[in-house]
C-alpha cells in the first residue's frame, strides 16, 4: 500500500511575523515529499514512524473525546493500519523548517477524515480557515503550538497568501524565469533545528516593549513589503526590502541563526551578493537565501551547498 504524495513547503516570508499578524507567503516545494506506506520488512526508521503514528492516533482520539464538534476520523481504520505497520515514508528532513510534520498531518487528514474538505471544491476563505484550524490542532501534537499553515500548504499544494490571522487565500506567484540570474535558494546549516524552543525565545522577547515595537515598526513592515513585491514581480524593490529584513533579523533574532552563519549573514548584507533570512523558526535546518546573481552568490558561499527553489 502507498498513499498519495504530500510535499514539503517553504514559508518565503512571514516566519514569526504571522504570529503577530504580518503578511506571509508559503509555497509548496516538490523536491521533498512523503506518503503513507506499508512494507513487508519495515526498516528501523519505518518502525519509529509507526510508533509515532500510534501515539498520534491516541491524540486524535483524545481530541474527539474533548470536543464533539471535532472532525470525525475513521480512527478504527487508522488504528488497524497502524497495527499492520503503516508508517510515513518521507524524504522531508525533520527539523529543517520545510514542513515534515505538515505533510504527515495532511496525509492523515486526507486518508482518514470522514467528511473532509477536498481540494477540488470551491475553497472559500471560510473553508481555508476551517482547514487551517483543524490542521493547527492536529499538528500541535508535534510542535506544542502550530499555525496549521504547513499542513494546509501540503494538503492543497498551492501557494498560500496570509493577509492576517483570519484572512488567507490561495494565490499564484509570478512564473519562474528559468534563464534568469536571480534565485531563491536553500542553504543547509547542517544542524537540526527544533521549533518549540525557538518560539519560546521569541515569546520571551515579546515581553519587552522595545522588541514589540521593533516587530511592529520594522520586521512586519519589511515582511509585508517583501510579500507585495514578490507577488507583483517587483524585483528591484524586493531586494531593497530583503536587505532591510535580513538586517533586522541579524540584529534582533541572533539566537535563531546558527552562530557559524552570523558572519556569512553580515557578509551578504555588506556585499549585496545575497541576502539571508530564516526559513521557518530557525535554530538550524535550512536558511533561505535570495540573490540577483546566482553565480556571484555561489562564489561567495563556496563550500556550502545551495538548493535553488525559484529563479527570477
Amino acid at each position: 500500500m502507498k498513499g498519495p504524495l504530500f510535499y514539503s513547503k517553504i514559508l518565503l516570508f512571514g516566519e514569526y511575523g504571522i504570529i503577530k499578524d504580518s503578511k506571509g507567503l508559503s509555497i509548496p516545494y516538490n523536491f521533498f515529499k512523503g506518503a503513507l506506506k506499508m512494507d513487508e520488512n519495515p526498516s528501523e526508521i519505518a518502525q519509529k514512524s509507526n510508533e509515532s503514528l500510534s501515539a498520534f492516533a491516541s491524540y486524535l482520539e483524545k481530541l474527539a473525546a474533548e470536543d464533539s464538534n471535532w472532525v470525525t476520523f475513521d480512527l478504527e481504520a487508522f488504528n488497524e493500519d497502524v497495527s499492520h505497520g503503516m508508517y510515513f515514508d518521507s524524504s522531508i528532513p525533520q527539523g529543517y523548517g520545510i514542513g515534515s510534520s505538515g505533510a504527515l498531518v495532511a496525509a492523515i487528514y486526507d486518508k482518514y477524515a470522514t467528511d473532509k474538505i477536498t481540494v477540488l471544491e470551491n475553497l472559500t476563505r471560510e473553508k481555508l480557515l476551517t482547514l487551517k484550524g483543524i490542521f493547527a490542532k492536529m499538528e500541535s501534537f508535534f510542535h506544542g503550538k502550530s499555525s496549521g499553515l504547513d499542513p494546509l500548504n501540503s494538503y492543497l499544494s498551492l501557494p498560500i497568501l496570509i493577509n492576517s490571522k483570519d484572512n488567507i487565500e490561495s494565490t499564484s506567484i509570478p512564473s519562474q524565469n528559468k534563464e534568469g540570474k536571480g534565485a531563491v535558494f536553500l542553504l543547509d546549516s547542517g544542524i537540526t533545528g527544533e521549533t518549540a524552543p525557538m518560539v519560546q525565545i521569541f515569546m520571551e522577547k515579546m515581553k519587552h516593549e522595545g522588541f514589540r515595537n521593533m516587530i511592529k515598526d520594522e520586521f512586519i513592515q519589511h515582511t509585508d513589503a517583501c510579500v507585495d513585491d514578490f507577488l507583483t514581480g517587483n524585483v528591484k524593490s524586493l531586494f531593497g526590502n530583503l536587505k532591510k529584513l535580513s538586517h533586522v533579523v541579524l540584529d534582533h533574532f541572533k539566537p535563531m541563526i546558527p552562530s557559524k552563519f552570523h558572519d556569512l549573514w553580515e557578509k551578504g548584507i555588506e556585499t549585496n551578493d545575497y541576502y539571508l533570512k530564516l526559513c521557518g523558526s530557525g535554530g538550524g535546518g535550512y536558511i533561505l537565501g535570495f540573490t540577483q546573481d546566482l553565480e556571484k552568490a555561489e562564489k561567495a558561499l563556496a563550500g556550502h551547498k545551495l538548493e535553488v527553489v525559484y529563479n527570477f
